[in-house]
């Protein structure tokens, strides 16, 4: 049995018990098939089912030495009913699987960071059908650069009932999950925890009256340098792009007196990072942010959680944009636009594993030019 061979079999495995949602006169191409060229396509590059079905059909040789492909290459429209049929929570599981055997090392959790935020697909509207863009929010696991699953919904509001949804759908045990002030709700911090999790809530105007005083303690404790209060500090500085960011965090234990402890399940300590940046003219700004958090962090913990949180941004969404045009996607049928969503986040997370020191794109591009090299990136190596 050749490397390939072997590779395939560690990717079909995965997608063996997905439930085939075509009718029986209409199977003429093998779902795990399909599934594979849509994978292989997206890793390459492909922004939808004709840029797939192009690439496919000139790795027609290559992709027939290791596929069954009994009526040759899938069209066009086989692949768009394949991915507008399949059901994303069923199609995103079976990743899942994937994910935990050959993604997520053995580590027991306790230095994980998962981040969840959401995205728009501008470009995804369909006004004919009375449907505004598809908004996906995402569950990112920041250290390993993987994406651990997500949940779509028609408005940037409906994240308060999505991130539920999500938090069933990933393991959370020994992590620290990561979530934007729209995320800081009560529940959502109870789910967590009930998971085995902790969280860093971010606290902004949402929230008023604990915003309110967590400002107020900070500003009152501040002045007396923390003496009364256990917390732990951590700073970082760092220069360029024409200007010097100088990053401060502080988290203080909760205080005995803090009038929300029996509120928030789980509440430990409270946060605030402060970033002062000058810029090359000679300007400052000044941007302070606060924080509720169920485990007491030590310093620099709480700076990587808070920092982590914001590489779902510079890691997934700016390359879902940048590299896979992720905001020009026309794709209005909801199922296929999330499929097609989710296959992009995969193929980020599996370029983000090759060892390569190339960028996403570049290593997209080879991928698409080498078999051997795409090959590598379908079966990475466990670490």
């Amino acid at each position: 049995m050749d490397d390939a061979t072997v590779s395939l079999d560690s990717v079909v495995k995965h997608f063996e018990s997905l439930p085939d949602p075509r009718n029986l006169r209409n199977r003429h191409h093998l779902l795990v098939d399909v599934i594979v060229i849509a994978i292989s396509g997206v890793i390459v590059g492909c922004e939808g089912p004709t840029a797939i079905i192009r690439w496919a059909n000139t790795k027609k040789d290559w992709l027939g030495q290791w596929l069954e492909l009994p009526y040759g290459i899938p069209s066009r429209d086989c692949l768009r009913r394949v991915l507008s049929a399949l059901k994303p929570a069923a199609f995103q599981e079976c990743f899942q699987d994937w994910v935990a055997e050959c993604l997520v090392g053995s580590e027991d959790g306790s230095h994980r960071t998962i981040a969840i935020d959401g995205k728009t697909m501008r470009r995804s509207h369909d006004r004919a059908g009375g449907l505004g863009p598809l908004h996906m929010v995402s569950a990112w696991a920041s250290e390993r650069g993987i994406a651990l699953g997500q949940i779509a919904t028609e408005e940037k509001s409906n994240e308060i009932t999505a991130i539920p949804k999500l938090l069933d759908q990933i393991d959370v045990q020994g992590a620290v999950v990561t979530i934007d002030a729209m995320g800081c709700q009560k529940e959502i911090a109870k789910k967590i925890k009930a998971g085995g999790g902790d969280y860093v809530l971010a606290v902004k105007d949402n929230q008023p009256k604990l915003h309110q005083a967590i400002e107020e303690f900070f500003a009152e404790t501040l002045q007396d340098d923390l003496e009364q209060m256990p917390y732990h500090c951590h700073e970082t500085h760092e220069k360029g792009h024409g200007r010097i960011d100088d990053r401060y965090y502080y988290l203080a234990k909760l205080p005995a007196d803090f009038g929300f402890t029996k509120q928030w399940p789980g509440i430990k300590a409270i946060g605030m990072a402060v970033r002062i940046t000058e810029k090359s003219d000679g300007t400052t700004s000044e941007d302070v942010r606060y924080f509720i958090v169920s485990r007491y962090l030590s310093g620099k913990r709480f700076a990587q959680s808070v920092r982590g949180h914001w590489g779902i941004e510079n890691s997934l969404h700016w390359v879902l944009d940048v590299t896979f045009n992720e905001d020009q996607s026309r794709a209005r049928e909801r199922h296929m636009a999330d499929n097609l969503s989710w296959l992009r986040r995969f193929a980020i997370s599996l370029l983000k594993q090759h060892p390569s020191k190339d960028s996403i794109k570049g290593k997209s591009q080879i991928a698409g030019w080498s078999n051997d090299f795409l090959m590598q990136v379908l079966a990475p190596q466990r670490t």
